[in-house]
């Protein structure tokens, strides 16, 4: 399932963006389109989200194949993550900060991350191209109709883990849904998000859900 993510086309390295990107590094693989709540604590994380909050420029979230979120020893992380857009930022108490984040585009290191001398992780990057708008075919609609199923329980749940819209007609957007949800490793999620073709990433969720008689049909 390793793909070959490629860059934007027309698009200079990291245009537009921070350059050096900050990362941060986490044990999850984060989707365009997904949500996602943080809890900081540490002062270079602080440090980095008052930067975005000034600046208004988003940070990059990558998973780390091996080492802790927290902490000094060496971690190893993927070359391929996302970038994270503050939406919110609360100060739940003094020194902790509660941020909710959506995911935005993909993108590659260009170079080996780097750690500065206040514990953040650094590195340039290139921006990758979104998915392009696909619909999902015709075999994989029961897939999407487990989707708005999910949907519709989680939200009498009072629980509304995706952002709106929600793009059930566009195969990247449900693939990326599933994935979230599936409880598969983090190195099987990665490969998915790295998939240029996003007809693909949602075949093989299909399959999986299949396999597990989630969908049948």
């Amino acid at each position: 399932m390793r793909g070959n993510p490629k860059r934007a086309k027309g698009a200079a390295p990291a245009a537009g963006w921070p350059d050096p990107l900050p990362l941060f590094p986490l044990r999850l693989v984060l989707f365009p389109g997904a949500l996602l709540g943080l809890k900081v604590f540490e002062a270079r994380y602080l440090d980095l989200v008052a930067d975005c909050l000034r600046t208004r420029q988003p940070f990059g979230v990558v998973c780390l194949q091996a080492g802790a979120e927290v902490g000094g020893q060496a971690v190893a992380l993927e070359a391929t993550g996302t970038l994270a857009h503050i939406e919110e930022a609360d100060a739940e108490q003094a020194g902790i900060l509660r941020l909710r984040c959506h995911g935005g585009q993909r993108f590659r290191l260009r170079g080996q991350a780097q750690r500065r001398d206040n514990g953040l992780w650094v590195a340039p990057v290139e921006p990758l191209a979104d998915d392009p708008p696909r619909l999902p075919g015709v075999a994989m609609l029961a897939t999407v109709t487990a989707l708005a199923e999910a949907i519709r329980k989680l939200r009498g749940l009072q629980r509304t883990p995706f952002a709106e819209p929600y793009r059930l007609d566009d195969a990247g957007w449900v693939a990326n849904r599933w994935c979230e949800l599936l409880p598969v490793p983090l190195a099987a999620k990665q490969k998915l998000m790295e998939l240029e073709d996003p007809v693909l990433r949602l075949s093989l969720v299909d399959g999986f859900l299949r396999d597990k008689k989630v969908v049948v049909g």
